[in-house]
């Protein structure tokens, strides 16, 4: 529990050593909090090490280091930003709780960002209304890029992932100093952060670290260490260099974010293109997310699931993709995912009119996230685990973007009056939905149920949307069901 100095300001006492945070509206908080040593010199390219420690009192009140990353681009830039503070401590974390919490549950975010952007400065994940609301909120940076997710011999497979573990580990072992019940603690990510947490959970030990999860339009994906390593090798010919751990510690992290754009800079998750990604193997990721969770992994664990309708216009609009999907590139499209006349004339009968980039983005999402999210749900459902399964179908006016990829960000946040989420969803967001989404998540954290019924065989989705958010039973069955009949 945090004491309180004579000027007012909450100090806690940690493992590390001491910190002060500050007080303001009800709410103590703690910024830039290591949880783990810099990684660099020998702890570059290596799993996380414990922070040595300070003396003194360490000031917590401004943000830390965030992680090494360029901008986005594409006009993505626009619409999504990025925190730059320099420094070496960028294994930090954020801890906001209610002055005089005791005992509260716990909800810890991570970003997202294709495993290779984001930051808890960002001042979207502030966290605030978590904690306005009962809840003891905590927000993690991790190792980014070539950083946390090269392969590279000599150095373990997926540090980025070993850095949330790490912030884990360090929450179950402190957060009580912060009002917060280690046995209640919540994990919630998006996208690239629900890739990570999806790899958390199907891991035996994931009860130790999180009672429940939240996970967010990024499914359980994985690849094979020579996949998930091509675009390690692709900066390593950019830079001139083997890819192994000696040779990439003589680069700069200015070197390395410059060779990844250059890498990556056509690519998306729905076209494809070199990303980084969860490699298969070594100790943190043993066996596929998707296998382990569909055969029992995490059955302990309440899961709320869930995704946006049209995910894909957020790399879609912006960048002009929606004018560029050629009839070729459809049809190379189909081949690879076997996309048959029977599931393509599912898909046409029930969104008639649709473009051929509105429908290679529909199946595309499909593919991605709702099949798979169907089929776990199924799996835990048959198991007797609960999974509570949601859409979010509002659209943004922004640029057309409608129920894009992150659009759903500032309603779980409770910021929609917050200018940054305001790039996404414009001025006039509804209120109501935010305090539909946000209060289903704080819900979820403290009982383990966001407010309908978990999944069974009438397989209920709550659509959130405006002016109203309903549980629409087996939406879009037609489309789902022409997968199983073999195209």
């Amino acid at each position: 529990m945090a004491t309180r100095s004579a000027a007012a300001a909450p100090i806690v006492s940690l493992e590390a050593g001491q910190i002060r945070g500050s007080v303001s509206n009800g709410i103590s908080r703690f910024l830039g909090v290591p949880y783990a040593a810099a990684p660099i010199g020998p702890n570059r390219f290596a799993l996380p090490a414990p922070h040595p420690g300070w003396s003194g009192i360490r000031d917590a009140t401004s943000f830390g280091a965030t992680a090494p990353q360029a901008a986005y681009g594409g006009g993505i830039e626009a619409l999504l930003p990025t925190a730059d503070i320099p420094g070496d401590e960028f294994l930090n974390l954020n801890v906001l709780a209610p002055v005089g919490a005791s005992g509260l549950p716990v909800m810890v975010w991570v970003h997202g960002g294709s495993l290779s952007h984001g930051a808890n400065a960002l001042s979207g994940y502030h966290g605030t209304t978590f904690a306005r609301d009962g809840v003891v909120y905590v927000a993690i940076n991790y190792r980014l890029g070539s950083e946390g997710f090269s392969v590279i011999d000599g150095a373990p497979l997926n540090l980025g992932l070993g850095d949330v573990f790490a912030a884990l580990r360090w929450v179950h072992t402190e957060i009580a100093k912060f009002g917060g019940d280690p046995g209640q603690v919540t994990v919630f990510g998006q996208s690239a952060g629900a890739i990570l947490l999806w790899a958390l959970v199907a891991r035996p030990d994931a009860p130790d670290l999180c009672a429940r999860a939240i996970l967010q339009s990024g499914g359980p994906a994985s690849e094979t260490r020579r996949s998930a390593g091509r675009i390690t090798r692709l900066e390593a010919k950019q830079l001139g260099i083997p890819a192994t751990r000696t040779a990439f510690s003589t680069k700069s992290t200015i070197e390395l974010v410059a060779a990844q754009g250059m890498v990556t800079a056509r690519s998306t998750p729905i076209t494809g293109g070199p990303a980084f990604a969860i490699a298969l193997g070594e100790g943190l990721v043993p066996r596929t997310p998707m296998d382990a969770v569909l055969h029992g992994a995490a059955a302990g664990i309440p899961l709320l699931i869930g995704y946006t309708t049209e995910e894909y216009r957020l790399w879609f609009v912006p960048t002009g993709l929606m004018d560029r999907i050629s009839a070729t590139l459809f049809r190379l499209a189909r081949i690879r995912f076997r996309i048959g006349r029977r599931i393509l004339a599912a898909y046409r009968a029930g969104h008639p009119g649709a473009s051929r980039a509105e429908l290679f983005g529909l199946l595309a999402t499909d593919i991605l996230l709702r099949l798979p999210f169907n089929r776990i749900a199924d799996a835990r459902a048959a198991a007797g685990a609960s999974t509570h399964v949601y859409e979010f179908t509002w659209g943004s006016p922004v640029q057309n973007l409608g129920a894009a990829h992150a659009i759903e960000l500032g309603f779980v946040f409770d910021g929609v009056a917050d200018p940054e989420w305001q790039r996404l969803i414009g001025d006039a967001a509804p209120q109501q939905l935010a305090d539909d989404m946000h209060g289903a998540w704080v819900r979820f954290a403290k009982t383990g149920d966001p407010g309908w019924e978990s999944w069974n065989t009438r397989r209920p989705v709550e659509r959130f949307d405006a002016p109203a958010s309903e549980v629409v039973y087996a939406p879009r069955e037609p489309e789902r069901a022409a997968w199983g009949k073999g195209g």
